[in-house]
């Protein structure tokens, strides 16, 4: 795929933390000129400190940090001083778009909102990202938003606490959001040779997201509950089982067929005859009832691998459970890895957020 797909393209990038900068970095990685502008009276942005415990606290920032942001031009700058805030109304005036995402009014006290920059620049895209829309001011980091929105209440095992995602999904679900955003309004300007304001907030964002969470409550007037890694609609999905060498798998059974061929693999024929298993809906019934009689059979395989590659051989859908360094090991993760450096010119290793390729 051609990596300058973006090349000519200027960003400005008003944006820290997560979601904001994640859309810049899209277009860098796509060969868009990306600068970052960073609050000098604060140090910079915030995930700059976000430092894992194995990195040196004299480090010049953090892993976080470079997760979302290599690949930009930096520039600390406070835009309270009018000289700062000068320089950066003519890196913008030369730009395509801007992304911001200040409290609601906080663009407007830096004249840096829509209606400032789009009467000096009518031709700029200004993608806005905020927590809860334009009228809540309320502090809006990842966890809150999964909260309010009933991702931590639906996360963890039933007779468990709530447990929080493991990476602040919400906020890379609104980046994908603003970019699209972006994307239709620079074909918007191609056809029209007007800007645009774009707007998202991790609420909308989230609520978008509940997806079939949302309909099961919203056509089906069930309320889903903490299942685990178990899918309130279809069985075994979700399910983990170990194989002999205490490795653990997770099965994925998605139609009537796999279930056949998974019972036909482990010498289970009997189950797919069995009234309580015969279709999903029963199956989900009886989960309870499924589980150890799978597990009684799946716990015979001396080793996951050899399970895995029959399971795989019969087109039944299961993986293995890896933590990250076992992840990062996989010969399909290295087209995913990209080499860059920090700030201080030290090389880093960070893995791609564009997941997709263009041909032709």
């Amino acid at each position: 795929m051609n990596n300058n797909f973006f090349s000519g393209l200027k960003i400005v990038e008003l944006a820290s933390v997560l979601a904001g900068p994640a859309v810049g970095l899209f277009f860098a990685e796509l060969g868009a000129e990306v600068t970052k502008i960073e609050n000098a009276a604060t140090g910079g942005d915030v995930t700059r400190r976000w430092k894992a415990p194995t990195e040196a606290p004299a480090k010049t920032d953090s892993a976080y940090y470079q997760s979302v942001n290599f690949g930009k031009r930096t520039l600390l700058l406070d835009l309270k001083d009018e000289t700062a805030r000068a320089d950066v109304y003519t890196l913008i005036a030369a730009a395509d778009v801007v992304i911001v995402n200040y409290r609601p009014g906080g663009a407007a006290k830096l004249g840096m909102d829509y209606p400032t920059l789009a009467a000096r620049y009518p031709r700029l895209i200004y993608a806005e990202l905020t927590g809860f829309g334009d009228a809540d001011d309320r502090p809006a980091f990842d966890v809150v938003l999964q909260a309010e929105t009933g991702f931590l209440y639906l996360t963890g095992e039933a007779d468990r606490p709530p447990v929080k995602m493991p990476v602040a999904l919400i906020d890379l679900l609104a980046a994908h959001q603003l970019k699209e955003g972006v994307l239709l309004a620079l074909l918007q300007r191609e056809r029209t040779g007007r800007g645009a304001r774009v707007s998202t907030s991790l609420y909308d964002t989230a609520l978008a997201s509940l997806a079939n969470q949302a309909t099961n409550w919203l056509i089906a007037g069930y309320a889903p509950q903490r299942m685990g890694t178990r899918h309130p609609n279809i069985a075994p999905y979700g399910d983990i089982f170990k194989t002999a060498d205490g490795a653990e798998l997770v099965l994925a059974i998605g139609v009537e067929q796999q279930f056949q061929q998974l019972c036909t693999l482990l010498d289970l024929a009997q189950l797919a005859q069995d009234e309580r298993f015969r279709t999903n809906a029963q199956r989900v019934q009886h989960r309870a009832s499924l589980l150890p009689l799978l597990q009684e059979q799946i716990g015979l395989y001396p080793s996951r691998a050899s399970l895995l590659e029959q399971l795989h051989a019969h087109g039944i859908p299961a993986g293995a459970i890896r933590d990250l360094p076992d992840v990062f090991a996989q010969p399909a993760a290295q087209s995913m890895l990209v080499s860059s450096h920090d700030e201080a010119g030290q090389p880093i290793t960070c893995v791609r957020s564009v997941a997709f390729r263009v041909e032709g």
